[in-house]
């Protein structure tokens, strides 16, 4: 979602002033209106109200109270020092990892039609989607777990934070199947449950609005008024640093002083998605500068302090330039270089999820083709469980901060490893038909 729709709604407002018919109808229904001339579908639950003013009366919009009260705001403050606050973050001790198990899918490369593959890739899709519908919550908030890198005997929590609910629906989006797209609207209702004005997310309560949690779940609800008439835009675009970079963490007088100490350092792969969100424009050209640069000097390992595997960042970025012709006839090809230099000499990558990523990063800058299809798809489906599931593997987290006993954190779940999963199939699976019907072709 390129910044142009509050554009798009200010023509629609100069239409009503200037046509008297159409003023009357945009007074009587105005969300339906915005639906139709923006292409658009409003949440339900969201009514939308125009006033109008005269010359004997002036209307003054106030913005919403805030979410939170005053004592509220006082304990998240402090939560950082009560264990007792931190504990409402978490949710249900999570059990012990699954150990991870492969099935045996060898697929035969010389005697397998590629539309035969694709039937395999959708018929584990939909495995997948059925694991997913019962493991998201009913409210359609995704949950995760939270445990520590450096001492497994610490216990492991499951946590439901906004980010990763948008973080796993943008990936289900690939998916037409008719689960996913509840699953999708399920997400959207609880993204909606959990924002603040003007269109803001944090990760836990304890933390400031974070641009990561702010921009995914922006994408996700992408319809609601807010987003639409860009209320959040601004906010975003304060929050950059010297260099033009967007920082993580967004800070006002009333949020907690917790990230003080480790701060808000700018991070690649929250750019990245920054970008997405706002397009190609004059506020993100830095933004681009220094993806180019990073990518191209071969120096993202490390370099994302929440992300540890440089696959997201090409994942990311490959997201974010898909509209961006400039951008994008410059990154092609070292991105490609780059995403195939994860894969070892027999042409496997590290883990499954590093698959699932590498392969929609390669689909989104049309060049799967570098990449064995066949293989990539026995990856995936030899680690898909019973269950439809696939293994939980760390996905996010900062393995640089050492909290005392608390140590270094890291965030996963058999649902993020299976959303990103199911994307790439999806990814696969409309590859391999296109293969299938270019041989059909040929004479």
């Amino acid at each position: 979602m390129a910044m142009k729709t509050r554009n798009q709604l200010s023509a629609l407002i100069a239409k009503a002033n200037q046509n008297a018919d159409y003023r009357e109808q945009f007074l009587k229904s105005p969300k339906a209106e915005i639906e139709n001339e923006l292409g658009v579908n409003l949440p339900e639950n969201h009514a939308i109200v125009v006033h109008e003013s005269t010359y004997d009366e002036t209307h003054l919009v106030l913005e919403p109270r805030d979410k939170y009260s005053e004592a509220e705001r006082e304990e998240a403050k402090n939560g950082v020092a009560s264990l007792d606050f931190l504990r409402k973050t978490m949710h249900d001790p999570a059990p012990p990892i699954r150990p991870i198990e492969t099935s045996d899918t060898t697929i035969d490369h010389a005697m397998v039609s590629p539309s035969v593959l694709a039937a395999k890739a959708r018929e584990s899709i939909e495995r997948g989607l059925a694991f997913l519908d019962a493991a998201v919550d009913p409210n359609g908030a995704w949950r995760c777990i939270r445990f520590n890198i450096a001492n497994p005997e610490i216990p492991r929590h499951y946590e439901r934070p906004p980010f990763v609910s948008a973080y796993c629906a943008l990936a289900l989006a690939s998916s037409n199947e008719k689960i996913a797209k509840s699953i999708y609207a399920r997400t959207q209702s609880f993204l909606c449950s959990a924002m603040e004005y003007p269109g803001l997310w944090r990760y836990y309560r304890h933390l400031p609005n974070d641009l990561d949690s702010t921009v995914l779940c922006s994408l996700v609800v992408d319809s609601h008024p807010w987003m639409l008439l860009e209320s959040h835009v601004p906010t975003i675009l304060a929050n950059r640093d010297e260099n033009g970079l967007f920082m993580t963490w967004i800070r006002a007088g009333n949020e907690p002083e917790v990230v003080t100490p480790f701060r808000i350092e700018a991070d690649p792969v929250v750019n990245a998605n920054v970008l997405r969100l706002l397009g190609d424009c004059a506020a993100t050209k830095e933004v681009q500068a220094w993806l180019v640069k990073t990518i191209m000097d071969g120096t993202a390992l490390g370099k994302s302090k929440w992300y540890p595997d440089p696959i997201s960042l090409y994942y990311a970025t490959s997201r974010a330039i898909v509209d961006m012709p400039s951008l994008y006839d410059t990154l092609r090809p070292i991105l490609t270089a780059r995403i195939l230099e994860l894969c070892d000499a027999s042409g496997e990558f590290a883990n499954v999820l590093q698959v699932a990523q590498a392969v929609s990063a390669l689909y989104n800058i049309k060049n799967l083709e570098e990449i064995d299809l066949k293989q990539q798809l026995q990856a995936i489906l030899s680690m898909q469980r019973d269950d439809g599931s696939w293994p939980e593997l760390l996905a996010f987290g900062d393995q640089a901060l050492n909290w005392g006993s608390i140590g270094q954190i890291g965030h996963a779940s058999e649902s993020i490893t299976s959303a990103f999963c199911i994307e790439a199939l999806e990814r696969l699976a409309k590859q391999l038909n296109t293969s299938n019907k270019s041989v059909q072709s040929k004479p």
